[in-house]
């Protein structure tokens, strides 16, 4: 039977459900998150996508080159995200130069090993990263000021759209992947909730 990513999102409703539903993210909708615990998650986020640009880069070269648009259009993307990151960080007077917490080096350690896993594998986990961030900050509806842009920038339509086209990417490499192939994808799946899960309890437990 072939895998595909809404049936992942079907069969796993409560892991996905931790990861793009947490009191950080509450909290950001009310306006009630202490500064601590948002500059934290914002350091943390920035030393994340720093990795995750890294990963994005070797997905690139395995993908087939049908699928080049989407993937550079989403690299192109990063490098907008990472100057907007330093840029909210020089606001606050964060050090961005600064020790990933063990929640952090975790993830990017589990991107990194991506490399060696077969592409359906790694398109599988690419999609549920740019999800998580999608429907965790899309989910909880309006957000309150100062925290609308960043509930804006991975919660509006244009982002949705992309995160579908790397579902579908996902979707078509899943039909000829092994049986094997596809355990490895739902693993590959359930690893990222997990570790989204834990990356916002990390912010929240600055407090």
């Amino acid at each position: 039977m072939t895998l595909t990513c809404q049936q992942l999102l079907q069969k796993h409703t409560q892991a996905w459900q931790e990861a793009t539903v947490h009191p950080f993210l509450v909290q950001c909708k009310l306006g009630t998150i202490q500064q601590k615990q948002f500059n934290t998650w914002l350091v943390q986020d920035y030393l994340f996508v720093v990795d995750f640009t890294r990963m994005v880069g070797r997905i690139l070269a395995n993908a087939p080159s049908q699928n080049f648009d989407v993937i550079l259009g989403g690299l192109v993307a990063l490098k907008d995200e990472l100057n907007w990151f330093k840029e909210k960080a020089a606001l606050q007077k964060l050090d961005l130069d600064t020790q990933k917490q063990p929640t952090c080096s975790e993830y990017c350690d589990y991107m990194n090993s991506l490399a060696a896993m077969p592409y359906p594998v790694q398109a599988t986990a690419f999609w549920a990263i740019e999800l998580a961030y999608n429907q965790g900050w899309q989910l909880p509806g309006v957000v309150s000021e100062p925290y609308t842009e960043f509930a804006d920038r991975w919660g509006n339509p244009g982002f949705t759209k992309y995160v579908k086209l790397l579902e579908q990417q996902a979707d078509e490499v899943l039909q000829t992947g092994s049986e094997n192939i596809q355990h490895q994808a739902e693993e590959a799946f359930l690893k990222v909730a997990r570790l989204e899960k834990d990356f916002w309890q990390m912010a929240f437990n600055a407090a």
